[in-house]
C-alpha cells in the first residue's frame, strides 16, 4: 500500500524520470508498481515486471558478470507485491551497477501459449543494460547474460536533438562495429561507440547530416546455449533486450559501462551537427520459435508477447522464427515505453524500423488499416520532433512502399533503387520510371497527403550489395556464409559489364568508376531524402557477398585504406552532398508540378528529349534531361539546374532547351570526367555554350547550375 502523503508514479509510459520517495520514510513502504524494470532510488531497487499468468515471482542477484547462480533470491509475495499483472518489490541498499535476471512460476502448456519455466533465467525486458555473455550450464537451463541497474544521470552539457528538417537531410547507414573495427581504422577504441568519436571528422567533411546505425539494441553475439556460433551474428537483427544498448559495443568491460559510452558518442556526434538515427528491430527477439531458448519473453508472457497460432506454435511474419505481437496493448505500451526512453535518455534523433508492415499487422497477424501503433507512434507528442522511417514490407509478403501510413512517416523507397538500378543498366522502358523518383515519386506519397522527402531514396543498402559490388558483379557470391549460397536476393538488377569480379581490363574498371558516380550523382539530384551507406563513398567492396550478415570480418568491415586509394570518388561524392545541401532546387518540401509558381516564370520542372524539345515519353529510350527552376522558392540561393543523362551504349549528342538558353550555366556535374573536373559544389565550372551541341559519353550524366 501506498502511505498517506505520498506521490505515486502516474506517468507510465513516458520514459521520464520519476519523482523518488521521501527519505524520512522506510523504504519498504514504498513498492509503487510503475514504472517498469529496475528502477534505482536513493535507498535502493525496485524492481517491476509484468506476468498476468505467472503464479510466482523472484528476482536473482549475481555478484559478478560471470557466476552461474545468484548470490540472493528475493521471493516476491503475489498477496502484497502484486498490483494486478504486475509484480513490484523494492530492494533496499542495492545500487547502480546491481545484476540481475528475474525467475518465474506458471503453467508449461505450449497449446495454450504458455511456456512458463520456473528454472529458467529471464532477462527484464525493460533491462536498461546488460553484461556478460550467454553461459552453459550442466542441468539444459540457458543463463544469458545479466541484466544491470542503470544510473540515468549523464552530463549531456547542453545537449538536445538538432531538429533538423527531413528535407534537408543526407543519411549515412553504418555499422557501429563495422566503421572502426578494421586494423586500417587506426582507432584507439576499434569497434566501440568510442571509436565513432574519432571518425567524426571524417564524417564531417563528407557533409552527411545524420548517421543510421544498424542495430545497437542487445542481441546474442554466440549461441544461446553459451557455445561458440559457426555464423557469426554481426548485423544484430536479432534482439533481446529493447532498452539495452548493445554491450560488444562497449570499450572495457564495466557492466553499464556502454551506456555512457553510447551518450558520448550522441552528444558528439550532435556537437558535429551529425543527427543520429536508429534502425530498430521491433518485429521479432532471438528466442525463435517453439524450438528456441526460453531467456526472456516467452518465460514471462509467452502469449502475450508474440503472435501464436492455435495450436500454440508461432507465427512467423519475420522470416526469423517468431513475431512480435506489436499491437497487443501491453507489448504497444512497451514499444512506447522504449522509443521514448532513447529520445529521452540517449537524445536520439529518429528511427528507422526493421521490417515496418509487421507493425500494420493485428493479433491475428492480419494486415489491418490505420492500425493502432502506427498511428499512435506518429501522434505521440514525445516523439514529434524525431525522424520515422519505415521500412514498408515483411518477409511474409506484404509490400507497403507508397502506402504503408500517412502523416509523419517517411519510407525506404524500394521502387526508387529498383528503378535507378534498371535505368543506369540500360534497360529499355525505364526513362519514364527515372523521371518519377528524380522528381520525388508523387506517384507512391502524393495521394496520402506526404511529401518528397517521405521518399528515402537510396541505390544500396546494408542487405545487399556495396555500390562497388553493384557495379562489378551479376551474380551473388555468398558461399562464405555456410548456406551453400541459398541466402541473399537474386533479382539485383546488376551488372559486371563484361567480367565477374575484380580485373585488370582498364575500359572496364573505367565504365564502373562511372556508373558508381552515376548512381551517387542520381541519388544527390533526386528529390527525396538521400541514403548513403557506409563505404560506398570510397568503392568498400563484400567479393559479391550480399547478405553479409554473419561477415564480422575484413568482407565487412571498412577499409580505411580506399580513403586515400579512392580520394577521387569521395571528393566527387562530398562536392554532390555539398551541392545538394547548398541547392534549395534539389531538395524542394512540395511536389513539382509541371506549371510556374507566378507568371513569368519557369515551370518547376519541365522534361526534355535530345533534341531540347518537349519529351515524347513513348519513343524515349535512355536519354532524357529536365530544367528545375527556382520558382516559388524564397531562398536566396536557389538557382535553375539543368540535367542531362544518358543510360545508352554510345555517344549521345544533346541540344540545351531553348528556354533556357537566355541563362550563364556553368558545369556541376560530369560523371564522364576525370577528377577534381568532375564535380563543382559552387557555381566554378567551365561555362555551357548553349548554342552548341553537349555530347555525352556512354553511361554518363551532366548537371548545370545556373551562375
Amino acid at each position: 500500500m501506498l502511505a498517506q502523503g505520498t506521490t505515486p508514479y502516474i506517468a507510465r509510459s513516458s520514459g521520464l524520470v520519476m519523482p523518488k520517495p521521501p527519505k524520512s520514510h522506510p523504504p519498504l513502504q514504498f513498492s509503487y508498481p510503475l514504472p517498469y524494470g529496475a528502477i534505482l532510488r536513493d535507498e535502493g531497487v525496485q524492481f517491476v515486471v509484468f506476468s498476468k499468468n505467472a503464479t510466482a515471482m523472484r528476482v536473482l542477484l549475481y555478484s559478478g558478470v560471470d557466476d552461474p547462480e545468484p548470490s540472493r533470491l528475493i521471493e516476491l509475495n503475489p498477496d502484497t507485491d502484486r498490483w494486478g499483472d504486475l509484480w513490484s518489490v523494492f530492494v533496499p541498499e542495492l545500487e547502480a551497477g546491481t545484476l540481475y535476471h528475474f525467475q518465474c512460476d506458471g503453467p508449461f502448456e505450449p497449446e495454450r501459449g504458455h511456456r512458463f519455466d520456473p528454472h529458467a533465467r529471464l532477462i527484464d525486458p525493460f533491462a536498461k543494460a546488460l553484461a556478460g555473455k550467454f553461459l552453459p550450464g550442466a542441468d539444459g537451463v540457458v543463463r544469458p547474460p545479466k541484466c544491470v541497474v542503470v544510473d540515468d544521470h549523464f552530463d549531456w552539457q547542453g545537449d538536445r536533438h538538432l531538429k533538423r528538417p527531413l528535407s534537408e537531410t543526407v543519411i549515412y547507414e553504418m555499422h557501429v562495429r563495422g566503421f572502426t573495427q578494421s586494423p586500417t581504422a587506426g582507432s584507439d577504441a576499434p569497434g566501440s561507440y568510442l571509436g565513432v568519436i574519432d571518425k567524426i571528422p571524417y564524417l564531417k567533411s563528407l557533409g552527411v547530416t545524420a548517421v543510421e546505425l544498424m542495430p545497437v539494441h542487445e542481441y546474442p553475439t554466440e549461441e544461446t546455449d553459451g557455445s561458440r556460433t559457426k555464423r557469426a551474428n554481426y548485423w544484430g537483427y536479432d534482439p533481446m533486450a529493447f532498452f539495452a544498448p548493445h554491450r560488444g559495443y562497449q570499450l572495457g568491460d564495466e557492466p553499464g559501462g556502454q551506456v555512457k559510452q553510447f551518450k558520448q558518442m550522441v552528444r558528439e556526434l550532435h556537437a558535429a551537427g551529425i543527427e543520429v538515427i536508429l534502425d530498430v528491430v521491433f518485429n521479432h527477439t532471438s528466442e525463435g520459435n517453439e524450438h528456441g531458448p526460453t531467456f526472456s519473453f516467452k518465460g514471462l508472457e509467452n502469449s502475450v508477447y508474440y503472435m501464436l497460432t492455435q495450436d500454440g506454435s508461432y507465427k512467423n511474419y519475420s522470416g526469423c522464427g517468431n513475431t512480435v505481437n506489436s499491437n497487443h496493448p501491453i507489448v504497444r505500451e512497451m514499444i512506447f515505453n522504449c522509443l521514448r526512453h532513447w529520445v529521452y535518455n540517449y537524445h536520439i534523433d529518429g528511427f528507422r524500423f526493421d521490417l515496418a508492415s509487421i507493425l500494420s499487422r493485428n493479433r491475428n497477424g492480419d494486415l489491418v488499416p490505420n492500425p493502432p501503433l502506427v498511428e499512435n507512434i506518429a501522434e505521440d507528442p514525445m516523439l514529434s520532433d524525431t525522424k520515422i522511417i519505415a521500412e514498408a514490407w515483411d518477409a511474409a509478403g506484404a509490400y507497403q512502399v507508397g502506402s504503408f501510413a500517412s502523416g509523419r512517416w517517411a519510407e525506404w523507397n524500394g521502387a526508387y533503387r529498383d528503378n535507378v538500378r534498371r535505368y543506369w543498366r540500360g534497360d529499355l522502358g525505364m526513362t519514364g520510371p527515372m523521371a518519377t523518383r528524380l522528381a520525388g515519386s508523387s506517384d507512391l506519397y502524393q495521394a496520402s497527403g506526404r511529401q518528397p522527402y517521405h521518399s528515402i531514396n537510396f541505390v544500396t543498402s546494408h542487405d545487399g550489395y556495396t555500390l562497388n559490388d553493384l557495379v562489378s558483379y551479376e551474380r551473388k557470391h555468398n558461399l562464405a556464409n555456410g548456406e551453400d549460397n541459398r541466402d541473399g536476393d537474386n533479382n539485383n538488377y546488376a551488372a559486371n559489364y563484361g567480367v565477374e569480379g575484380p580485373t585488370r581490363r582498364l575500359p572496364i574498371r573505367k565504365l564502373r568508376r562511372r556508373q558508381a558516380k552515376n548512381f551517387i550523382a542520381t541519388l544527390m539530384l533526386s528529390q527525396g531524402v538521400p541514403m548513403l551507406v557506409s563505404g560506398d563513398e570510397v568503392l568498400r567492396t563484400q567479393r559479391g557477398n550480399n547478405n553479409a550478415y554473419c561477415q564480422d570480418n575484413a568482407v565487412s568491415w571498412f577499409d580505411w585504406r580506399l580513403v586515400e586509394r579512392n580520394a577521387d570518388l569521395l571528393r566527387f561524392t562530398q562536392q554532390l552532398i555539398a551541392l545538394r545541401l547548398h541547392q534549395p532546387v534539389l531538395r524542394r518540401a512540395d511536389f513539382l508540378t509541371g506549371a510556374p509558381h507566378k507568371q513569368g516564370d519557369l515551370p518547376d520542372v519541365a522534361w526534355f528529349g535530345v533534341d531540347g524539345k518537349a519529351i515524347d515519353w513513348h519513343r524515349t529510350f535512355h536519354s532524357l534531361s529536365c530544367v528545375l527552376s527556382p520558382t516559388g522558392l524564397k531562398d536566396e540561393h536557389a538557382r535553375h539546374v539543368l540535367v542531362m543523362m544518358h543510360s545508352g551504349g554510345q555517344p549521345q549528342p544533346f541540344r540545351v532547351p531553348k528556354t533556357v538558353t537566355g541563362l550563364n550555366w556553368r558545369l556541376a556535374v560530369d560523371t564522364a570526367g576525370e577528377s577534381p573536373n568532375d564535380a563543382f559544389a559552387e557555381s566554378v565550372g567551365p561555362k555551357l555554350d548553349t548554342s552548341a551541341q553537349v555530347l555525352l559519353e556512354h553511361h554518363a550524366m551532366r548537371c548545370y547550375i545556373e551562375a
